[in-house]
């Protein structure tokens, strides 16, 4: 949830309708951004019950005149945020508990019609008492005992005897997990704001509907919330029929049940007959038919992990251009619809992204993927090598397959884009692996944008295009989508860059990765255009293979001489230039559901943390929201 404020710019600016008159929808496209300070002082919570209920009350009165056939996006809910509390007199410190309200009114009665035993129940570690919990922690969160001794049980026992899976846990990246894997179908939780502002981004935007009950405070240690709330909350129930909000849910869960079980053989059957790893004993090739061996290799791998997002984005599109019936609550019907030679389309590029992580674990040596160890470590390079290049071949194999069906222009396009896709990736890797092996490593920060651009822009373009093209004559969005691609996959990587900085939490990496691994970043080459030439042969220095420093003393130097030349700020410029670069790309797209699955895909795509704490920047799409009729 990004809490900042709404300046609107021309041609999109709208005012909010006066009081009485009817609501209008928002503008259907993108609209420009608008610059965003820290969020930390928009997290306050209502001092008093009687402060909360009054505002819980206007967010309810407010939901129900805001259409609620798609998601909101984030600016346009803190839009209508700031108006209510400037109706109310308030400042803007609760903007973000307010959004939260606003979004649980918004989706109430969606919640309300799903059953209790498709809703998941999250609830924080941080309600429980922090001396003498005797609960344990597993993989999935902590299991709370019985105790008694804090609301966790109580709540706990209200829900799980409605039904609900209860997850004691938090973070969005589970619960999205939970949802895509078809287990549930709306959520009810309660968090911080801290927690609620990170989860908006993948669950609110993709129109999962959820509600949440804000705790009183962030403190982590013996908190408190409104517990009537969260009973009440968690109780509701309603039979009558309710508006749905479009969302990606459906989409979202095609594209990962691709590659599971009776689809993923059907789709992709084993030639070779191969025996999975798991029936083969998983480490061991034992049993397995040689000629069989790498057929086996390779479709284990692309089933056994990863976040399926292009296939999404190529369902996705070919849905939003085909009447976007896929994001209706029927949506599940239609994807079933869909034909295997579209599904398999969608999957090839999959299969290269999968070949790519081999070679690229190959090349940089890593040691382990999906939580195991990297094909290479585990069955040697040769092996390896010879996998990612078998993976290759199939990802072509899965669109020229069905040629006839998907007739020969459309295939022809579709593996010409795909060829161009990969050809560039590799001059991208090339270019890297040529530079990281160097002597001399200085490099200028336009070639480090240009080497993104190679390697991380082709996918997204690959995976919009594939859908475009399967849905008609994609030529008209050609350009757009090459333009968008380029703008958010280089914003994307300059992303991955900064978080470098902060170390990576689901792999345990150390800070600085990067400069220690030799590959080439645009920090690096921002930095070298703004030191002295001083600081920047000490720079250099610090990645000399005779630097006597230790890697912890090389790192902390870095970051030193990166802060003093700010390109961490600068770095954040770019992003917003970038960004801003793909939603003018996407609103020459003359179609609505599409220019929604681009300003989804940046919002989703492009969220960021820097370690400097520089101004966060998103966009502000905001229209004619109904606020002030009372």
């Amino acid at each position: 949830m990004s809490s900042a404020s709404i300046e609107p710019t021309a041609p999109h600016k709208q005012d909010v309708p006066a009081s009485g008159s009817p609501a209008a929808e928002p503008p259907s496209s993108p609209a420009k951004k608008s610059r965003r300070r820290k969020t930390s002082h928009l997290k306050l919570v209502p001092e008093t019950r009687d402060l909360r209920e009054q505002l819980k009350a206007r967010c309810d009165e407010v939901a129900q005149r805001l259409d609620r056939t798609r998601p909101m996006t984030k600016d346009e809910m803190e839009a209508v945020a700031r108006r209510l509390l400037a109706e109310e007199g308030l400042g803007e410190g609760y903007v973000g508990w307010t959004m939260v309200m606003l979004s649980s009114a918004f989706y109430r009665e969606q919640v309300a019609a799903t059953d209790p035993s498709r809703r998941l129940f999250l609830l924080p570690h941080c309600l429980k008492h922090a001396e003498g919990c005797p609960a344990d922690y597993d993989e999935f969160g902590m299991n709370c005992k019985q105790c008694g001794a804090c609301s966790i049980a109580d709540f706990r026992t209200i829900a799980e005897d409605m039904g609900y899976k209860v997850l004691v846990a938090e973070g969005s990246p589970v619960v999205l997990k939970i949802i895509v894997s078809g287990y549930v179908d709306a959520i009810v939780g309660v968090a911080c704001l801290n927690v609620l502002e990170k989860a908006i981004d993948k669950i609110l935007l993709a129109g999962i509907p959820c509600m949440a009950v804000p705790l009183l405070s962030s403190n982590c240690r013996n908190t408190s919330v409104d517990e009537e709330w969260v009973s009440e909350m968690i109780q509701t129930r309603s039979e009558r029929p309710v508006v749905q909000t479009r969302s990606y849910v459906h989409l979202l869960r095609a594209a990962n049940d691709l590659f599971q079980g009776e689809t993923f053989e059907r789709l992709a059957p084993r030639s070779r007959g191969s025996r999975t790893l798991s029936e083969a004993g998983d480490d061991s090739l034992d049993g397995i038919d040689p000629i069989a061996a790498t057929e086996a290799l390779g479709l284990d791998f692309v089933s056994r992990g990863g976040k399926y997002s292009r296939p999404f984005i190529t369902l996705a599109t070919f849905d939003a251009l085909t009447g976007g019936e896929a994001t209706l609550s029927s949506g599940a019907d239609a994807v079933a619809g869909y034909s295997d030679a579209v599904l398999r389309a969608a999957m090839s590029i999959e299969m290269f992204h999968k070949a790519s992580l081999i070679h690229d674990d190959i090349e940089d040596d890593d040691g382990y993927r999906y939580g195991q160890p990297t094909m290479h470590r585990r069955f040697g390079l040769p092996t390896a090598i010879n996998v990612g290049d078998y993976l290759i071949g199939l990802g072509y194999r899965m669109v020229s397959r069905d040629a006839k069906e998907l007739g020969p222009d459309c295939a022809a396009d579709i593996l010409d884009c795909l060829a161009g896709a990969h050809t560039r990736l590799a001059e991208g890797q090339g270019a890297e692996l040529l530079w990281r092996d160097a002597g001399d490593k200085r490099l200028s920060p336009l070639d480090a944008l240009k080497v993104y651009a190679l390697k991380t822009a082709p996918a997204f373009e690959a995976a919009l295009y594939t859908g475009a093209r399967l849905a008609g004559d994609a030529g008209a969005m050609e350009e757009p989508i090459r333009v968008f691609a380029r703008n958010i996959g280089v914003a994307f990587q300059i992303i991955n860059d900064l978080g470098d900085w902060q170390g990576d939490q689901n792999n345990k990496l150390q800070a600085g990765g990067d400069v220690l691994g030799g590959r080439p970043t645009l920090l690096w080459a921002l930095a070298l255009a703004n030191l002295s030439a001083a600081e920047q042969e000490e720079l250099l220095s610090l990645v000399d293979p005779d630097c006597e420093l230790s890697d912890a003393v090389k790192v902390a130097r870095v970051e030193q001489l990166y802060r003093q030349a700010k390109v961490f700020e600068q770095a954040q410029r770019l992003i917003e230039k970038h960004e801003q670069r793909a939603l003018e790309a996407a609103v020459q797209i003359e179609s609505e559901p599409m220019q929604r699955l681009l300003l989804y895909l940046v919002d989703t795509v492009l969220q960021r943390s820097d370690p400097a704490e520089p101004e966060i920047v998103s966009m502000a799409s905001v229209g004619t929201l109904p606020v002030t009729a009372r």
